[in-house]
């Protein structure tokens, strides 16, 4: 059929090709003239410049395209040439048009609401424009009778004087079709068009869809501000009431309730001046609002955004940062701003805080959840929050190693309907764009796997279980979601061989080769990141750090009030930059950081390899620091393991070290040195050999803090989002 199509058009373009031979008035050539030029344009779209239009994948649409630009245009030219009843202007104002119109196509080839197939209904419209014109009609059922693209075009095309009688009306016309595909618009739109006569019902359509940005609009001293105030709409007014109050903020997590007249504003003022009053009020709404959700009604109660966000700052700035500051006080006193909070109220301190919570400051409230329980169960938490963030928790606990006390805490088939629950709909929220909860679950395994072998086990039976299921759906995400978790989940066993840059087709994961850390120098340079702190422990790294060179002939040292900068004396060329650990007010160390950064710049210095040193509250401020460049990143901290993600979205291909639990010098120094003397050599860095190397160095503690750091071939979580989005890519193209 679609040949049969193309071959009808190639023959109507063949017969009109011999039918454009007319007298032109001498007078309007050159209106003639501009619309030829334009159709050139036309066929110049793809690039190309010669005969043929190839803007559309499909040969017909393409045929068409030409048909409508260039032999229908052809043919209005010349009607308007001959056509004895217009005048000499009019017939001027429609070639304009024509050029107007064409211009409108080539302008805007490409954007969204111009689709490049929108041609034909373009021309008719135009033409069904140009006979109502004549008749001194409005344009106004052409405009409203098509798209938001054509209609957009066609008002330009009829403001050519004398104006058609209906391109204002018609311009509202198009407002309102753009808005309707834009409704993120609507408020910016309404500011500079406030008397628009649907402008009512705009607002409570704005209402609905972004309620916090109808509240910064009302709180406005403006014409817009005071037709929102205006306005009868439930939602609105209730708006409206909280931008009256200078803690509006504060109520909008309980929009939804306060709309359904659920809670009342004197109820939250009881609440919100104290911080755990407030908090455990957000906690009890996310709960309910969480069980809506799941529940028969499938309800989305409004501003949940705008909950967990609040939720996530009270929990951090009330409890965490205690917590986390007090991390050499006594429990007692450590813990005691957490003594009014329950069970589900610290479970959110956890999987909300996972970006901020130090590791101690995580087992510390991990235990109090269940001491705060009567009966101190896993399922039954998970059960009592809706399980939300479950999936969070349990990665958090694998991470921090306390997972087998969750499960054991629960009947053993309960723990595994959990853990299969866990492994349950990962397609359901993966996307190239957010893909946590996959991630989380890939991140967990490593721990699992050391830890648990059956629970291990059970996970890798899911992930091929519900591949399947994927498979039998038709779910082709599904099924890359899935392929990719049972492919990771097998490589953790590093007896089986599995070549996982091979088989998922991503850069290679258990090596670095020497010339893909050297830059334009020929050397290799590494930014390694101090802090000073109290209680000295950036300090004292860096003097562990520095007695890896001082002193040793292979290296030289040289200082700067700011940092200090190492260099291999034998060997093949390493650079190592390291800012000092100032300490004392102002934040000394992030000036010297700021400094280093500042000359590194100056001298086209870009590092490869970078290093962070210090408490896990420090890390935010090196990963700001990290450049694309990055080939290898170290977090030698705290909790490091939990920032991987945000490492690849600066350097994909970085090859991360991090530790899941309390990063430490004794471990640390060990690994630079085996990375070090790879490199000063010249030769590849190996990661399983080495790491099984470094393995057989510790003992004791040191030994059990070795098992916590993660070499980049095990990070799962990391490897994940990889793969994923390589898979993606390919689908795309």
């Amino acid at each position: 059929m679609n040949k049969l199509i193309a071959l009808v058009l190639s023959l109507a373009l063949l017969q009109n090709a011999d039918a454009q031979n007319y007298p032109v008035d001498k007078r309007r050539v050159l209106f003639h003239d501009a619309v030829d030029k334009y159709q050139k344009k036309v066929y110049s779209l793809d690039g190309k410049a010669d005969s043929t239009i190839m803007i559309a994948r499909d040969e017909t649409v393409n045929l068409q395209i030409e048909y409508a630009l260039i032999d229908k245009v052809d043919e209005l030219q010349k009607t308007i040439e001959l056509d004895s009843t217009l005048s000499h202007n009019a017939k001027i104002k429609y070639l304009r048009g024509l050029e107007i119109m064409l211009k409108g196509y080539v302008t805007n080839y490409k954007k969204r609401d111009f689709p490049v197939t929108m041609a034909p209904a373009l021309v008719n419209g135009f033409e069904q424009g140009m006979l109502l014109d004549a008749k001194g009609q409005s344009i106004v059922p052409v405009v409203n009778n098509n798209i938001y693209g054509v209609g957009k075009i066609l008002i330009d095309c009829f403001m050519v004087l004398p104006e058609n009688p209906g391109t204002q009306a018609s311009k509202t016309i198009i407002i309102r079709k753009y808005l309707a595909s834009h409704p993120a618009e609507i408020l910016n739109t309404l500011k500079t068009n406030t008397d628009l006569p649907f402008t009512d019902s705009l607002i409570a359509v704005a209402a609905h869809n972004d309620p916090m940005r109808l509240y910064d609009f009302a709180s406005a001293h403006d014409k817009l501000s005071g037709r929102i105030h205006s306005n009868q709409d439930s939602l609105v007014q209730t708006i409206v009431l909280l931008s009256k109050s200078k803690s509006g903020q504060l109520y909008f997590p309980f929009l939804d309730m306060l709309v359904k007249n659920k809670i009342t504003i004197e109820e939250i003022d009881k609440q919100k001046e104290n911080d755990i009053s407030y908090y455990k009020l957000l906690v009890k709404t996310r709960v309910d609002y969480v069980g809506r959700v799941i529940g028969p009604q499938k309800d989305t109660p409004m501003e949940m955004d705008a909950l967990t966000k609040m939720m996530v700052s009270k929990a951090k700035n009330a409890f965490i940062s205690q917590i986390n500051g007090l991390h050499d006080s006594p429990d007692p006193v450590r813990f005691k701003v957490l003594e009014p909070l329950n069970a589900q109220e610290l479970y959110y301190l956890c999987v909300l805080g996972e970006e901020e919570i130090y590791t101690s400051s995580y087992i510390g409230v991990f235990k109090r959840i269940f001491q705060k329980m009567k009966v101190p169960r896993g399922d039954s938490l998970i059960l009592s929050v809706n399980a939300d963030y479950f999936r969070k928790f349990i990665k958090m606990a694998a991470a921090y190693n306390t997972l087998n006390d969750f499960l054991k805490s629960m009947p053993q088939e309960n723990a595994t309907s959990l853990m299969r629950a866990f492994m349950f709909g990962l397609e359901k929220s993966a996307t190239a764009k957010n893909m946590e909860d996959a991630v989380d679950v890939a991140d967990s395994y490593s721990s699992i796997f050391e830890k648990n072998k059956q629970v291990a086990q059970l996970m890798l039976d899911e992930a091929n279980w519900n591949f399947t299921r994927c498979q039998r759906n038709n779910d082709k995400n599904g099924q890359v979601v899935y392929m990719l978790e049972k492919t990771l989940f097998e490589s953790a066993d590093t007896s089986k061989n599995i070549d996982l840059a091979q088989k998922l087709g991503i850069p290679p994961i258990y090596s670095v080769n020497y010339n893909a850390l050297v830059d334009d120098s020929g050397r290799i340079v590494q930014q390694v990141f101090f802090y000073g702190d109290e209680d000295k422990d950036g300090q004292n790294s860096y003097a562990n750090f520095m007695s890896l060179f001082r002193g040793k002939p292979e290296w030289s040292v040289a200082e700067n009030p700011n940092w200090v900068t190492i260099k291999s004396t034998k060997g093949k060329p390493v650079w190592i930059f390291a800012n000092k650990p100032l300490y004392g007010e102002n934040d000394p160390d992030a000036k010297a950081q700021a400094a280093l950064d500042q000359y590194l710049d100056s001298k086209d210095i870009h590092p490869t390899i970078f290093i962070h040193r210090g408490h896990s509250y420090h890390v935010k401020y090196s990963l700001e620091q990290i450049q694309p460049s990055a080939k290898i990143v170290i977090l030698g901290s705290c909790g490091g393991y939990n920032n991987l993600h945000e490492v690849l979205s600066i350097s994909e291909d970085a090859h991360i070290i991090s530790s899941k639990q309390v990063g430490t010098r004794t471990v640390n120094e060990p690994i630079l040195e085996e990375i070090n003397k790879a490199i000063r050599n010249g030769k590849n860095i190996e990661w399983m050999s080495m790491w099984g190397d470094l393995s057989k160095r510790f003992t004791g503690e040191a030994k059990s803090r070795f098992e916590d750091y993660i070499p980049p071939y095990k990070n799962l979580g990391a490897l994940f989002i990889k793969a994923y989005k390589k898979q993606v890519e390919v689908e795309e193209n």
